[in-house]
């Protein structure tokens, strides 16, 4: 098998006393769907703000590319974090800006491409997500949805290597988080790109994923495809799977109710 593109290698991470990540280990590959599963709290999220270097860990390595972020200087991190695009779970974006601006805000920080060469820029990439139009409406003019589709617009400005996306079609109907889903899908394919999610719903894990880790009370107590993963002989798993099923069952039931009124 090829060498994985992101390595984390008996990964530990505490907040204050407590151990929130123990001894993690886990490999991602190029151009694969990585999805990191658990219900809140579990420490997939925490997984994933070390995975891009926004928190240092107590002990262990993060790998990309066979270079350790966790030791190096901020220097040669913001140089690794421009082959990197993250779409937040709040979409994150600026709201005194311009969608366009927002898409614009990486490229005028780390290169040196002239102005018209960005405006062609965000026009490609709103048009990629569904947005052509909307570069000149502020953040509080458009819907959750529309705030997820422009938060991955700047999150592909730079075309980058990897997509880290933390709860993507978190807060949205069902309806609409469907329609974020094949999205990042259409993403990978269009830019070749590895995607690595954070998420608890069952329905974009089986939309998105070539394989999953599942995370409970900071370790990772499954890897493998959704169909090895539904196999699984581990009540953790079964109870997780299960549970996410009948719960999603009862929100697509009202989703339904509220549209029939």
């Amino acid at each position: 098998m090829k060498e994985p593109i992101i390595q984390v290698k008996n990964l530990v991470a505490a907040y204050d006393d407590r151990i929130v990540l123990d001894k993690i280990n886990l490999d991602i590959y190029s151009g694969e769907s990585m999805i990191i599963l658990g219900r809140s709290g579990c420490g997939k999220s925490t997984l994933l703000r070390h995975m891009i270097g926004l928190a240092k860990p107590v002990d262990g390595q993060i790998l990309v590319r066979g270079r350790d972020i966790t030791m190096m200087s901020e220097d040669e991190r913001i140089e690794i974090l421009k082959n990197i695009g993250m779409l937040f779970q709040s979409a994150a974006l600026f709201n005194s800006m311009t969608i366009g601006d927002n898409v614009a805000f990486p490229l005028r920080a780390h290169t040196d491409l002239k102005e018209n060469i960005i405006q062609i820029m965000i026009k490609m990439k709103l048009q990629l997500v569904g947005l052509s139009g909307f570069d000149k409406f502020k953040p509080a003019q458009l819907s959750g949805g529309m705030k997820k589709r422009a938060g991955l617009a700047r999150a592909i400005a730079m075309d980058p290597e990897i997509l880290f996306c933390d709860e993507p079609s978190a807060g949205l109907d069902p309806i609409v988080a469907a329609g974020i889903d094949n999205l990042i899908l259409k993403l990978k394919k269009a830019f070749e790109m590895t995607i690595v999610i954070v998420t608890h719903e069952l329905e974009s894990v089986f939309i998105i994923a070539d394989r999953i880790a599942m995370m409970h009370e900071g370790k990772i107590i499954a890897i493998g495809t959704k169909e090895e993963l539904q196999k699984s002989q581990d009540p953790l798993v079964q109870q997780f799977l299960n549970r996410q099923a009948d719960k999603e069952e009862i929100d697509r039931e009202k989703h339904l109710n509220s549209i029939l009124g």
